[in-house]
């Protein structure tokens, strides 16, 4: 058994669930490593993981799908108890107006960012609350600093599918409070992912960091680091709050 149990980081094969999944290994976690599509680069973050004698497994599923998201708690069980969930798997769309966003994108954002961090809070809860014979264990939702600057112009959509997770962070908090699970968010801002390329604008780091006071971007490992710490004993009193991590902006 790893000894610091299962972690389950949902959108683990890149970006910040990539890091996230590869500090958590380094952290003394077995990984459960989730993904929707790019099977082969989960399977990469699975081999670094085990390549330095870490415990790591991937699965396949999309966290808007419940019949997949009971299946990925399932794969996360092989590797011995949960004991923490990063709910990272998220979806912008692409940037465009309020005015002119479709009803597709509104669906896809809103399922995979809200009601899969949903499900898989629920999930989570139902394994690791000690009113339910689990062993206790943190939730950690990843939001964005978009959620309190609105995005206009980019996505508000994406805006304000993370204001529901902090929503989700601040009242999961209260619900489980006396069952053995800290439930806390993080809200990265800009931050050198390929987030920006799937929504239809590669250079958007190199156009919005003039805006970030520290003068750059985060780095996924930076955010990891920040998840790790949340996941941690160190930050055993933080509880229902949502951390920015956003270089000032």
């Amino acid at each position: 058994m790893s000894a610091r149990g299962v972690l389950l980081v949902t959108g683990g094969s890149r970006g910040i669930g990539a890091a996230t999944a590869r500090a958590a290994a380094k952290a003394g976690y077995a990984v459960c490593v989730n993904y929707a599509r790019d099977a082969a680069a989960a399977a990469g973050v699975v081999a670094d993981i085990q390549a330095v004698g870490g415990r790591a497994a991937a699965v396949a599923g999309d966290v808007a799908v419940e019949a997949d998201v009971l299946g990925m708690f399932e794969a996360a069980a092989a590797l011995g108890p949960l004991t923490g969930l990063v709910n990272n798997a998220g979806i912008c769309g692409p940037i465009g107006r309020v005015a002119d966003v479709s009803a597709e994108t509104l669906d896809q954002v809103f399922r995979v960012n809200v009601l899969g961090a949903f499900l898989c809070a629920r999930e989570a809860v139902r394994r690791m609350s000690t009113a339910r014979g689990g062993g206790g264990g943190v939730i950690v939702n990843v939001s964005s600093g978009a959620a309190s600057r609105g995005s206009a112009g980019e996505f508000v959509w994406y805006a304000a599918s993370k204001g529901a997770i902090d929503s989700l962070t601040i009242g999961l908090a209260k619900e489980v409070a006396g069952e053995g699970i800290r439930v806390v968010g993080i809200a990265p801002g800009l931050t050198d992912t390929d987030i920006h390329a799937a929504a239809g604008e590669p250079g958007r780091v190199a156009r919005m960091v003039s805006l970030v006071p520290l003068g750059r971007a985060a780095s996924p490992e930076e955010v990891a680091g920040q998840i790790l710490f949340l996941l941690s004993d160190a930050a055993a009193y933080c509880h229902g709050g949502t951390l920015r991590a956003t270089g000032g902006l």
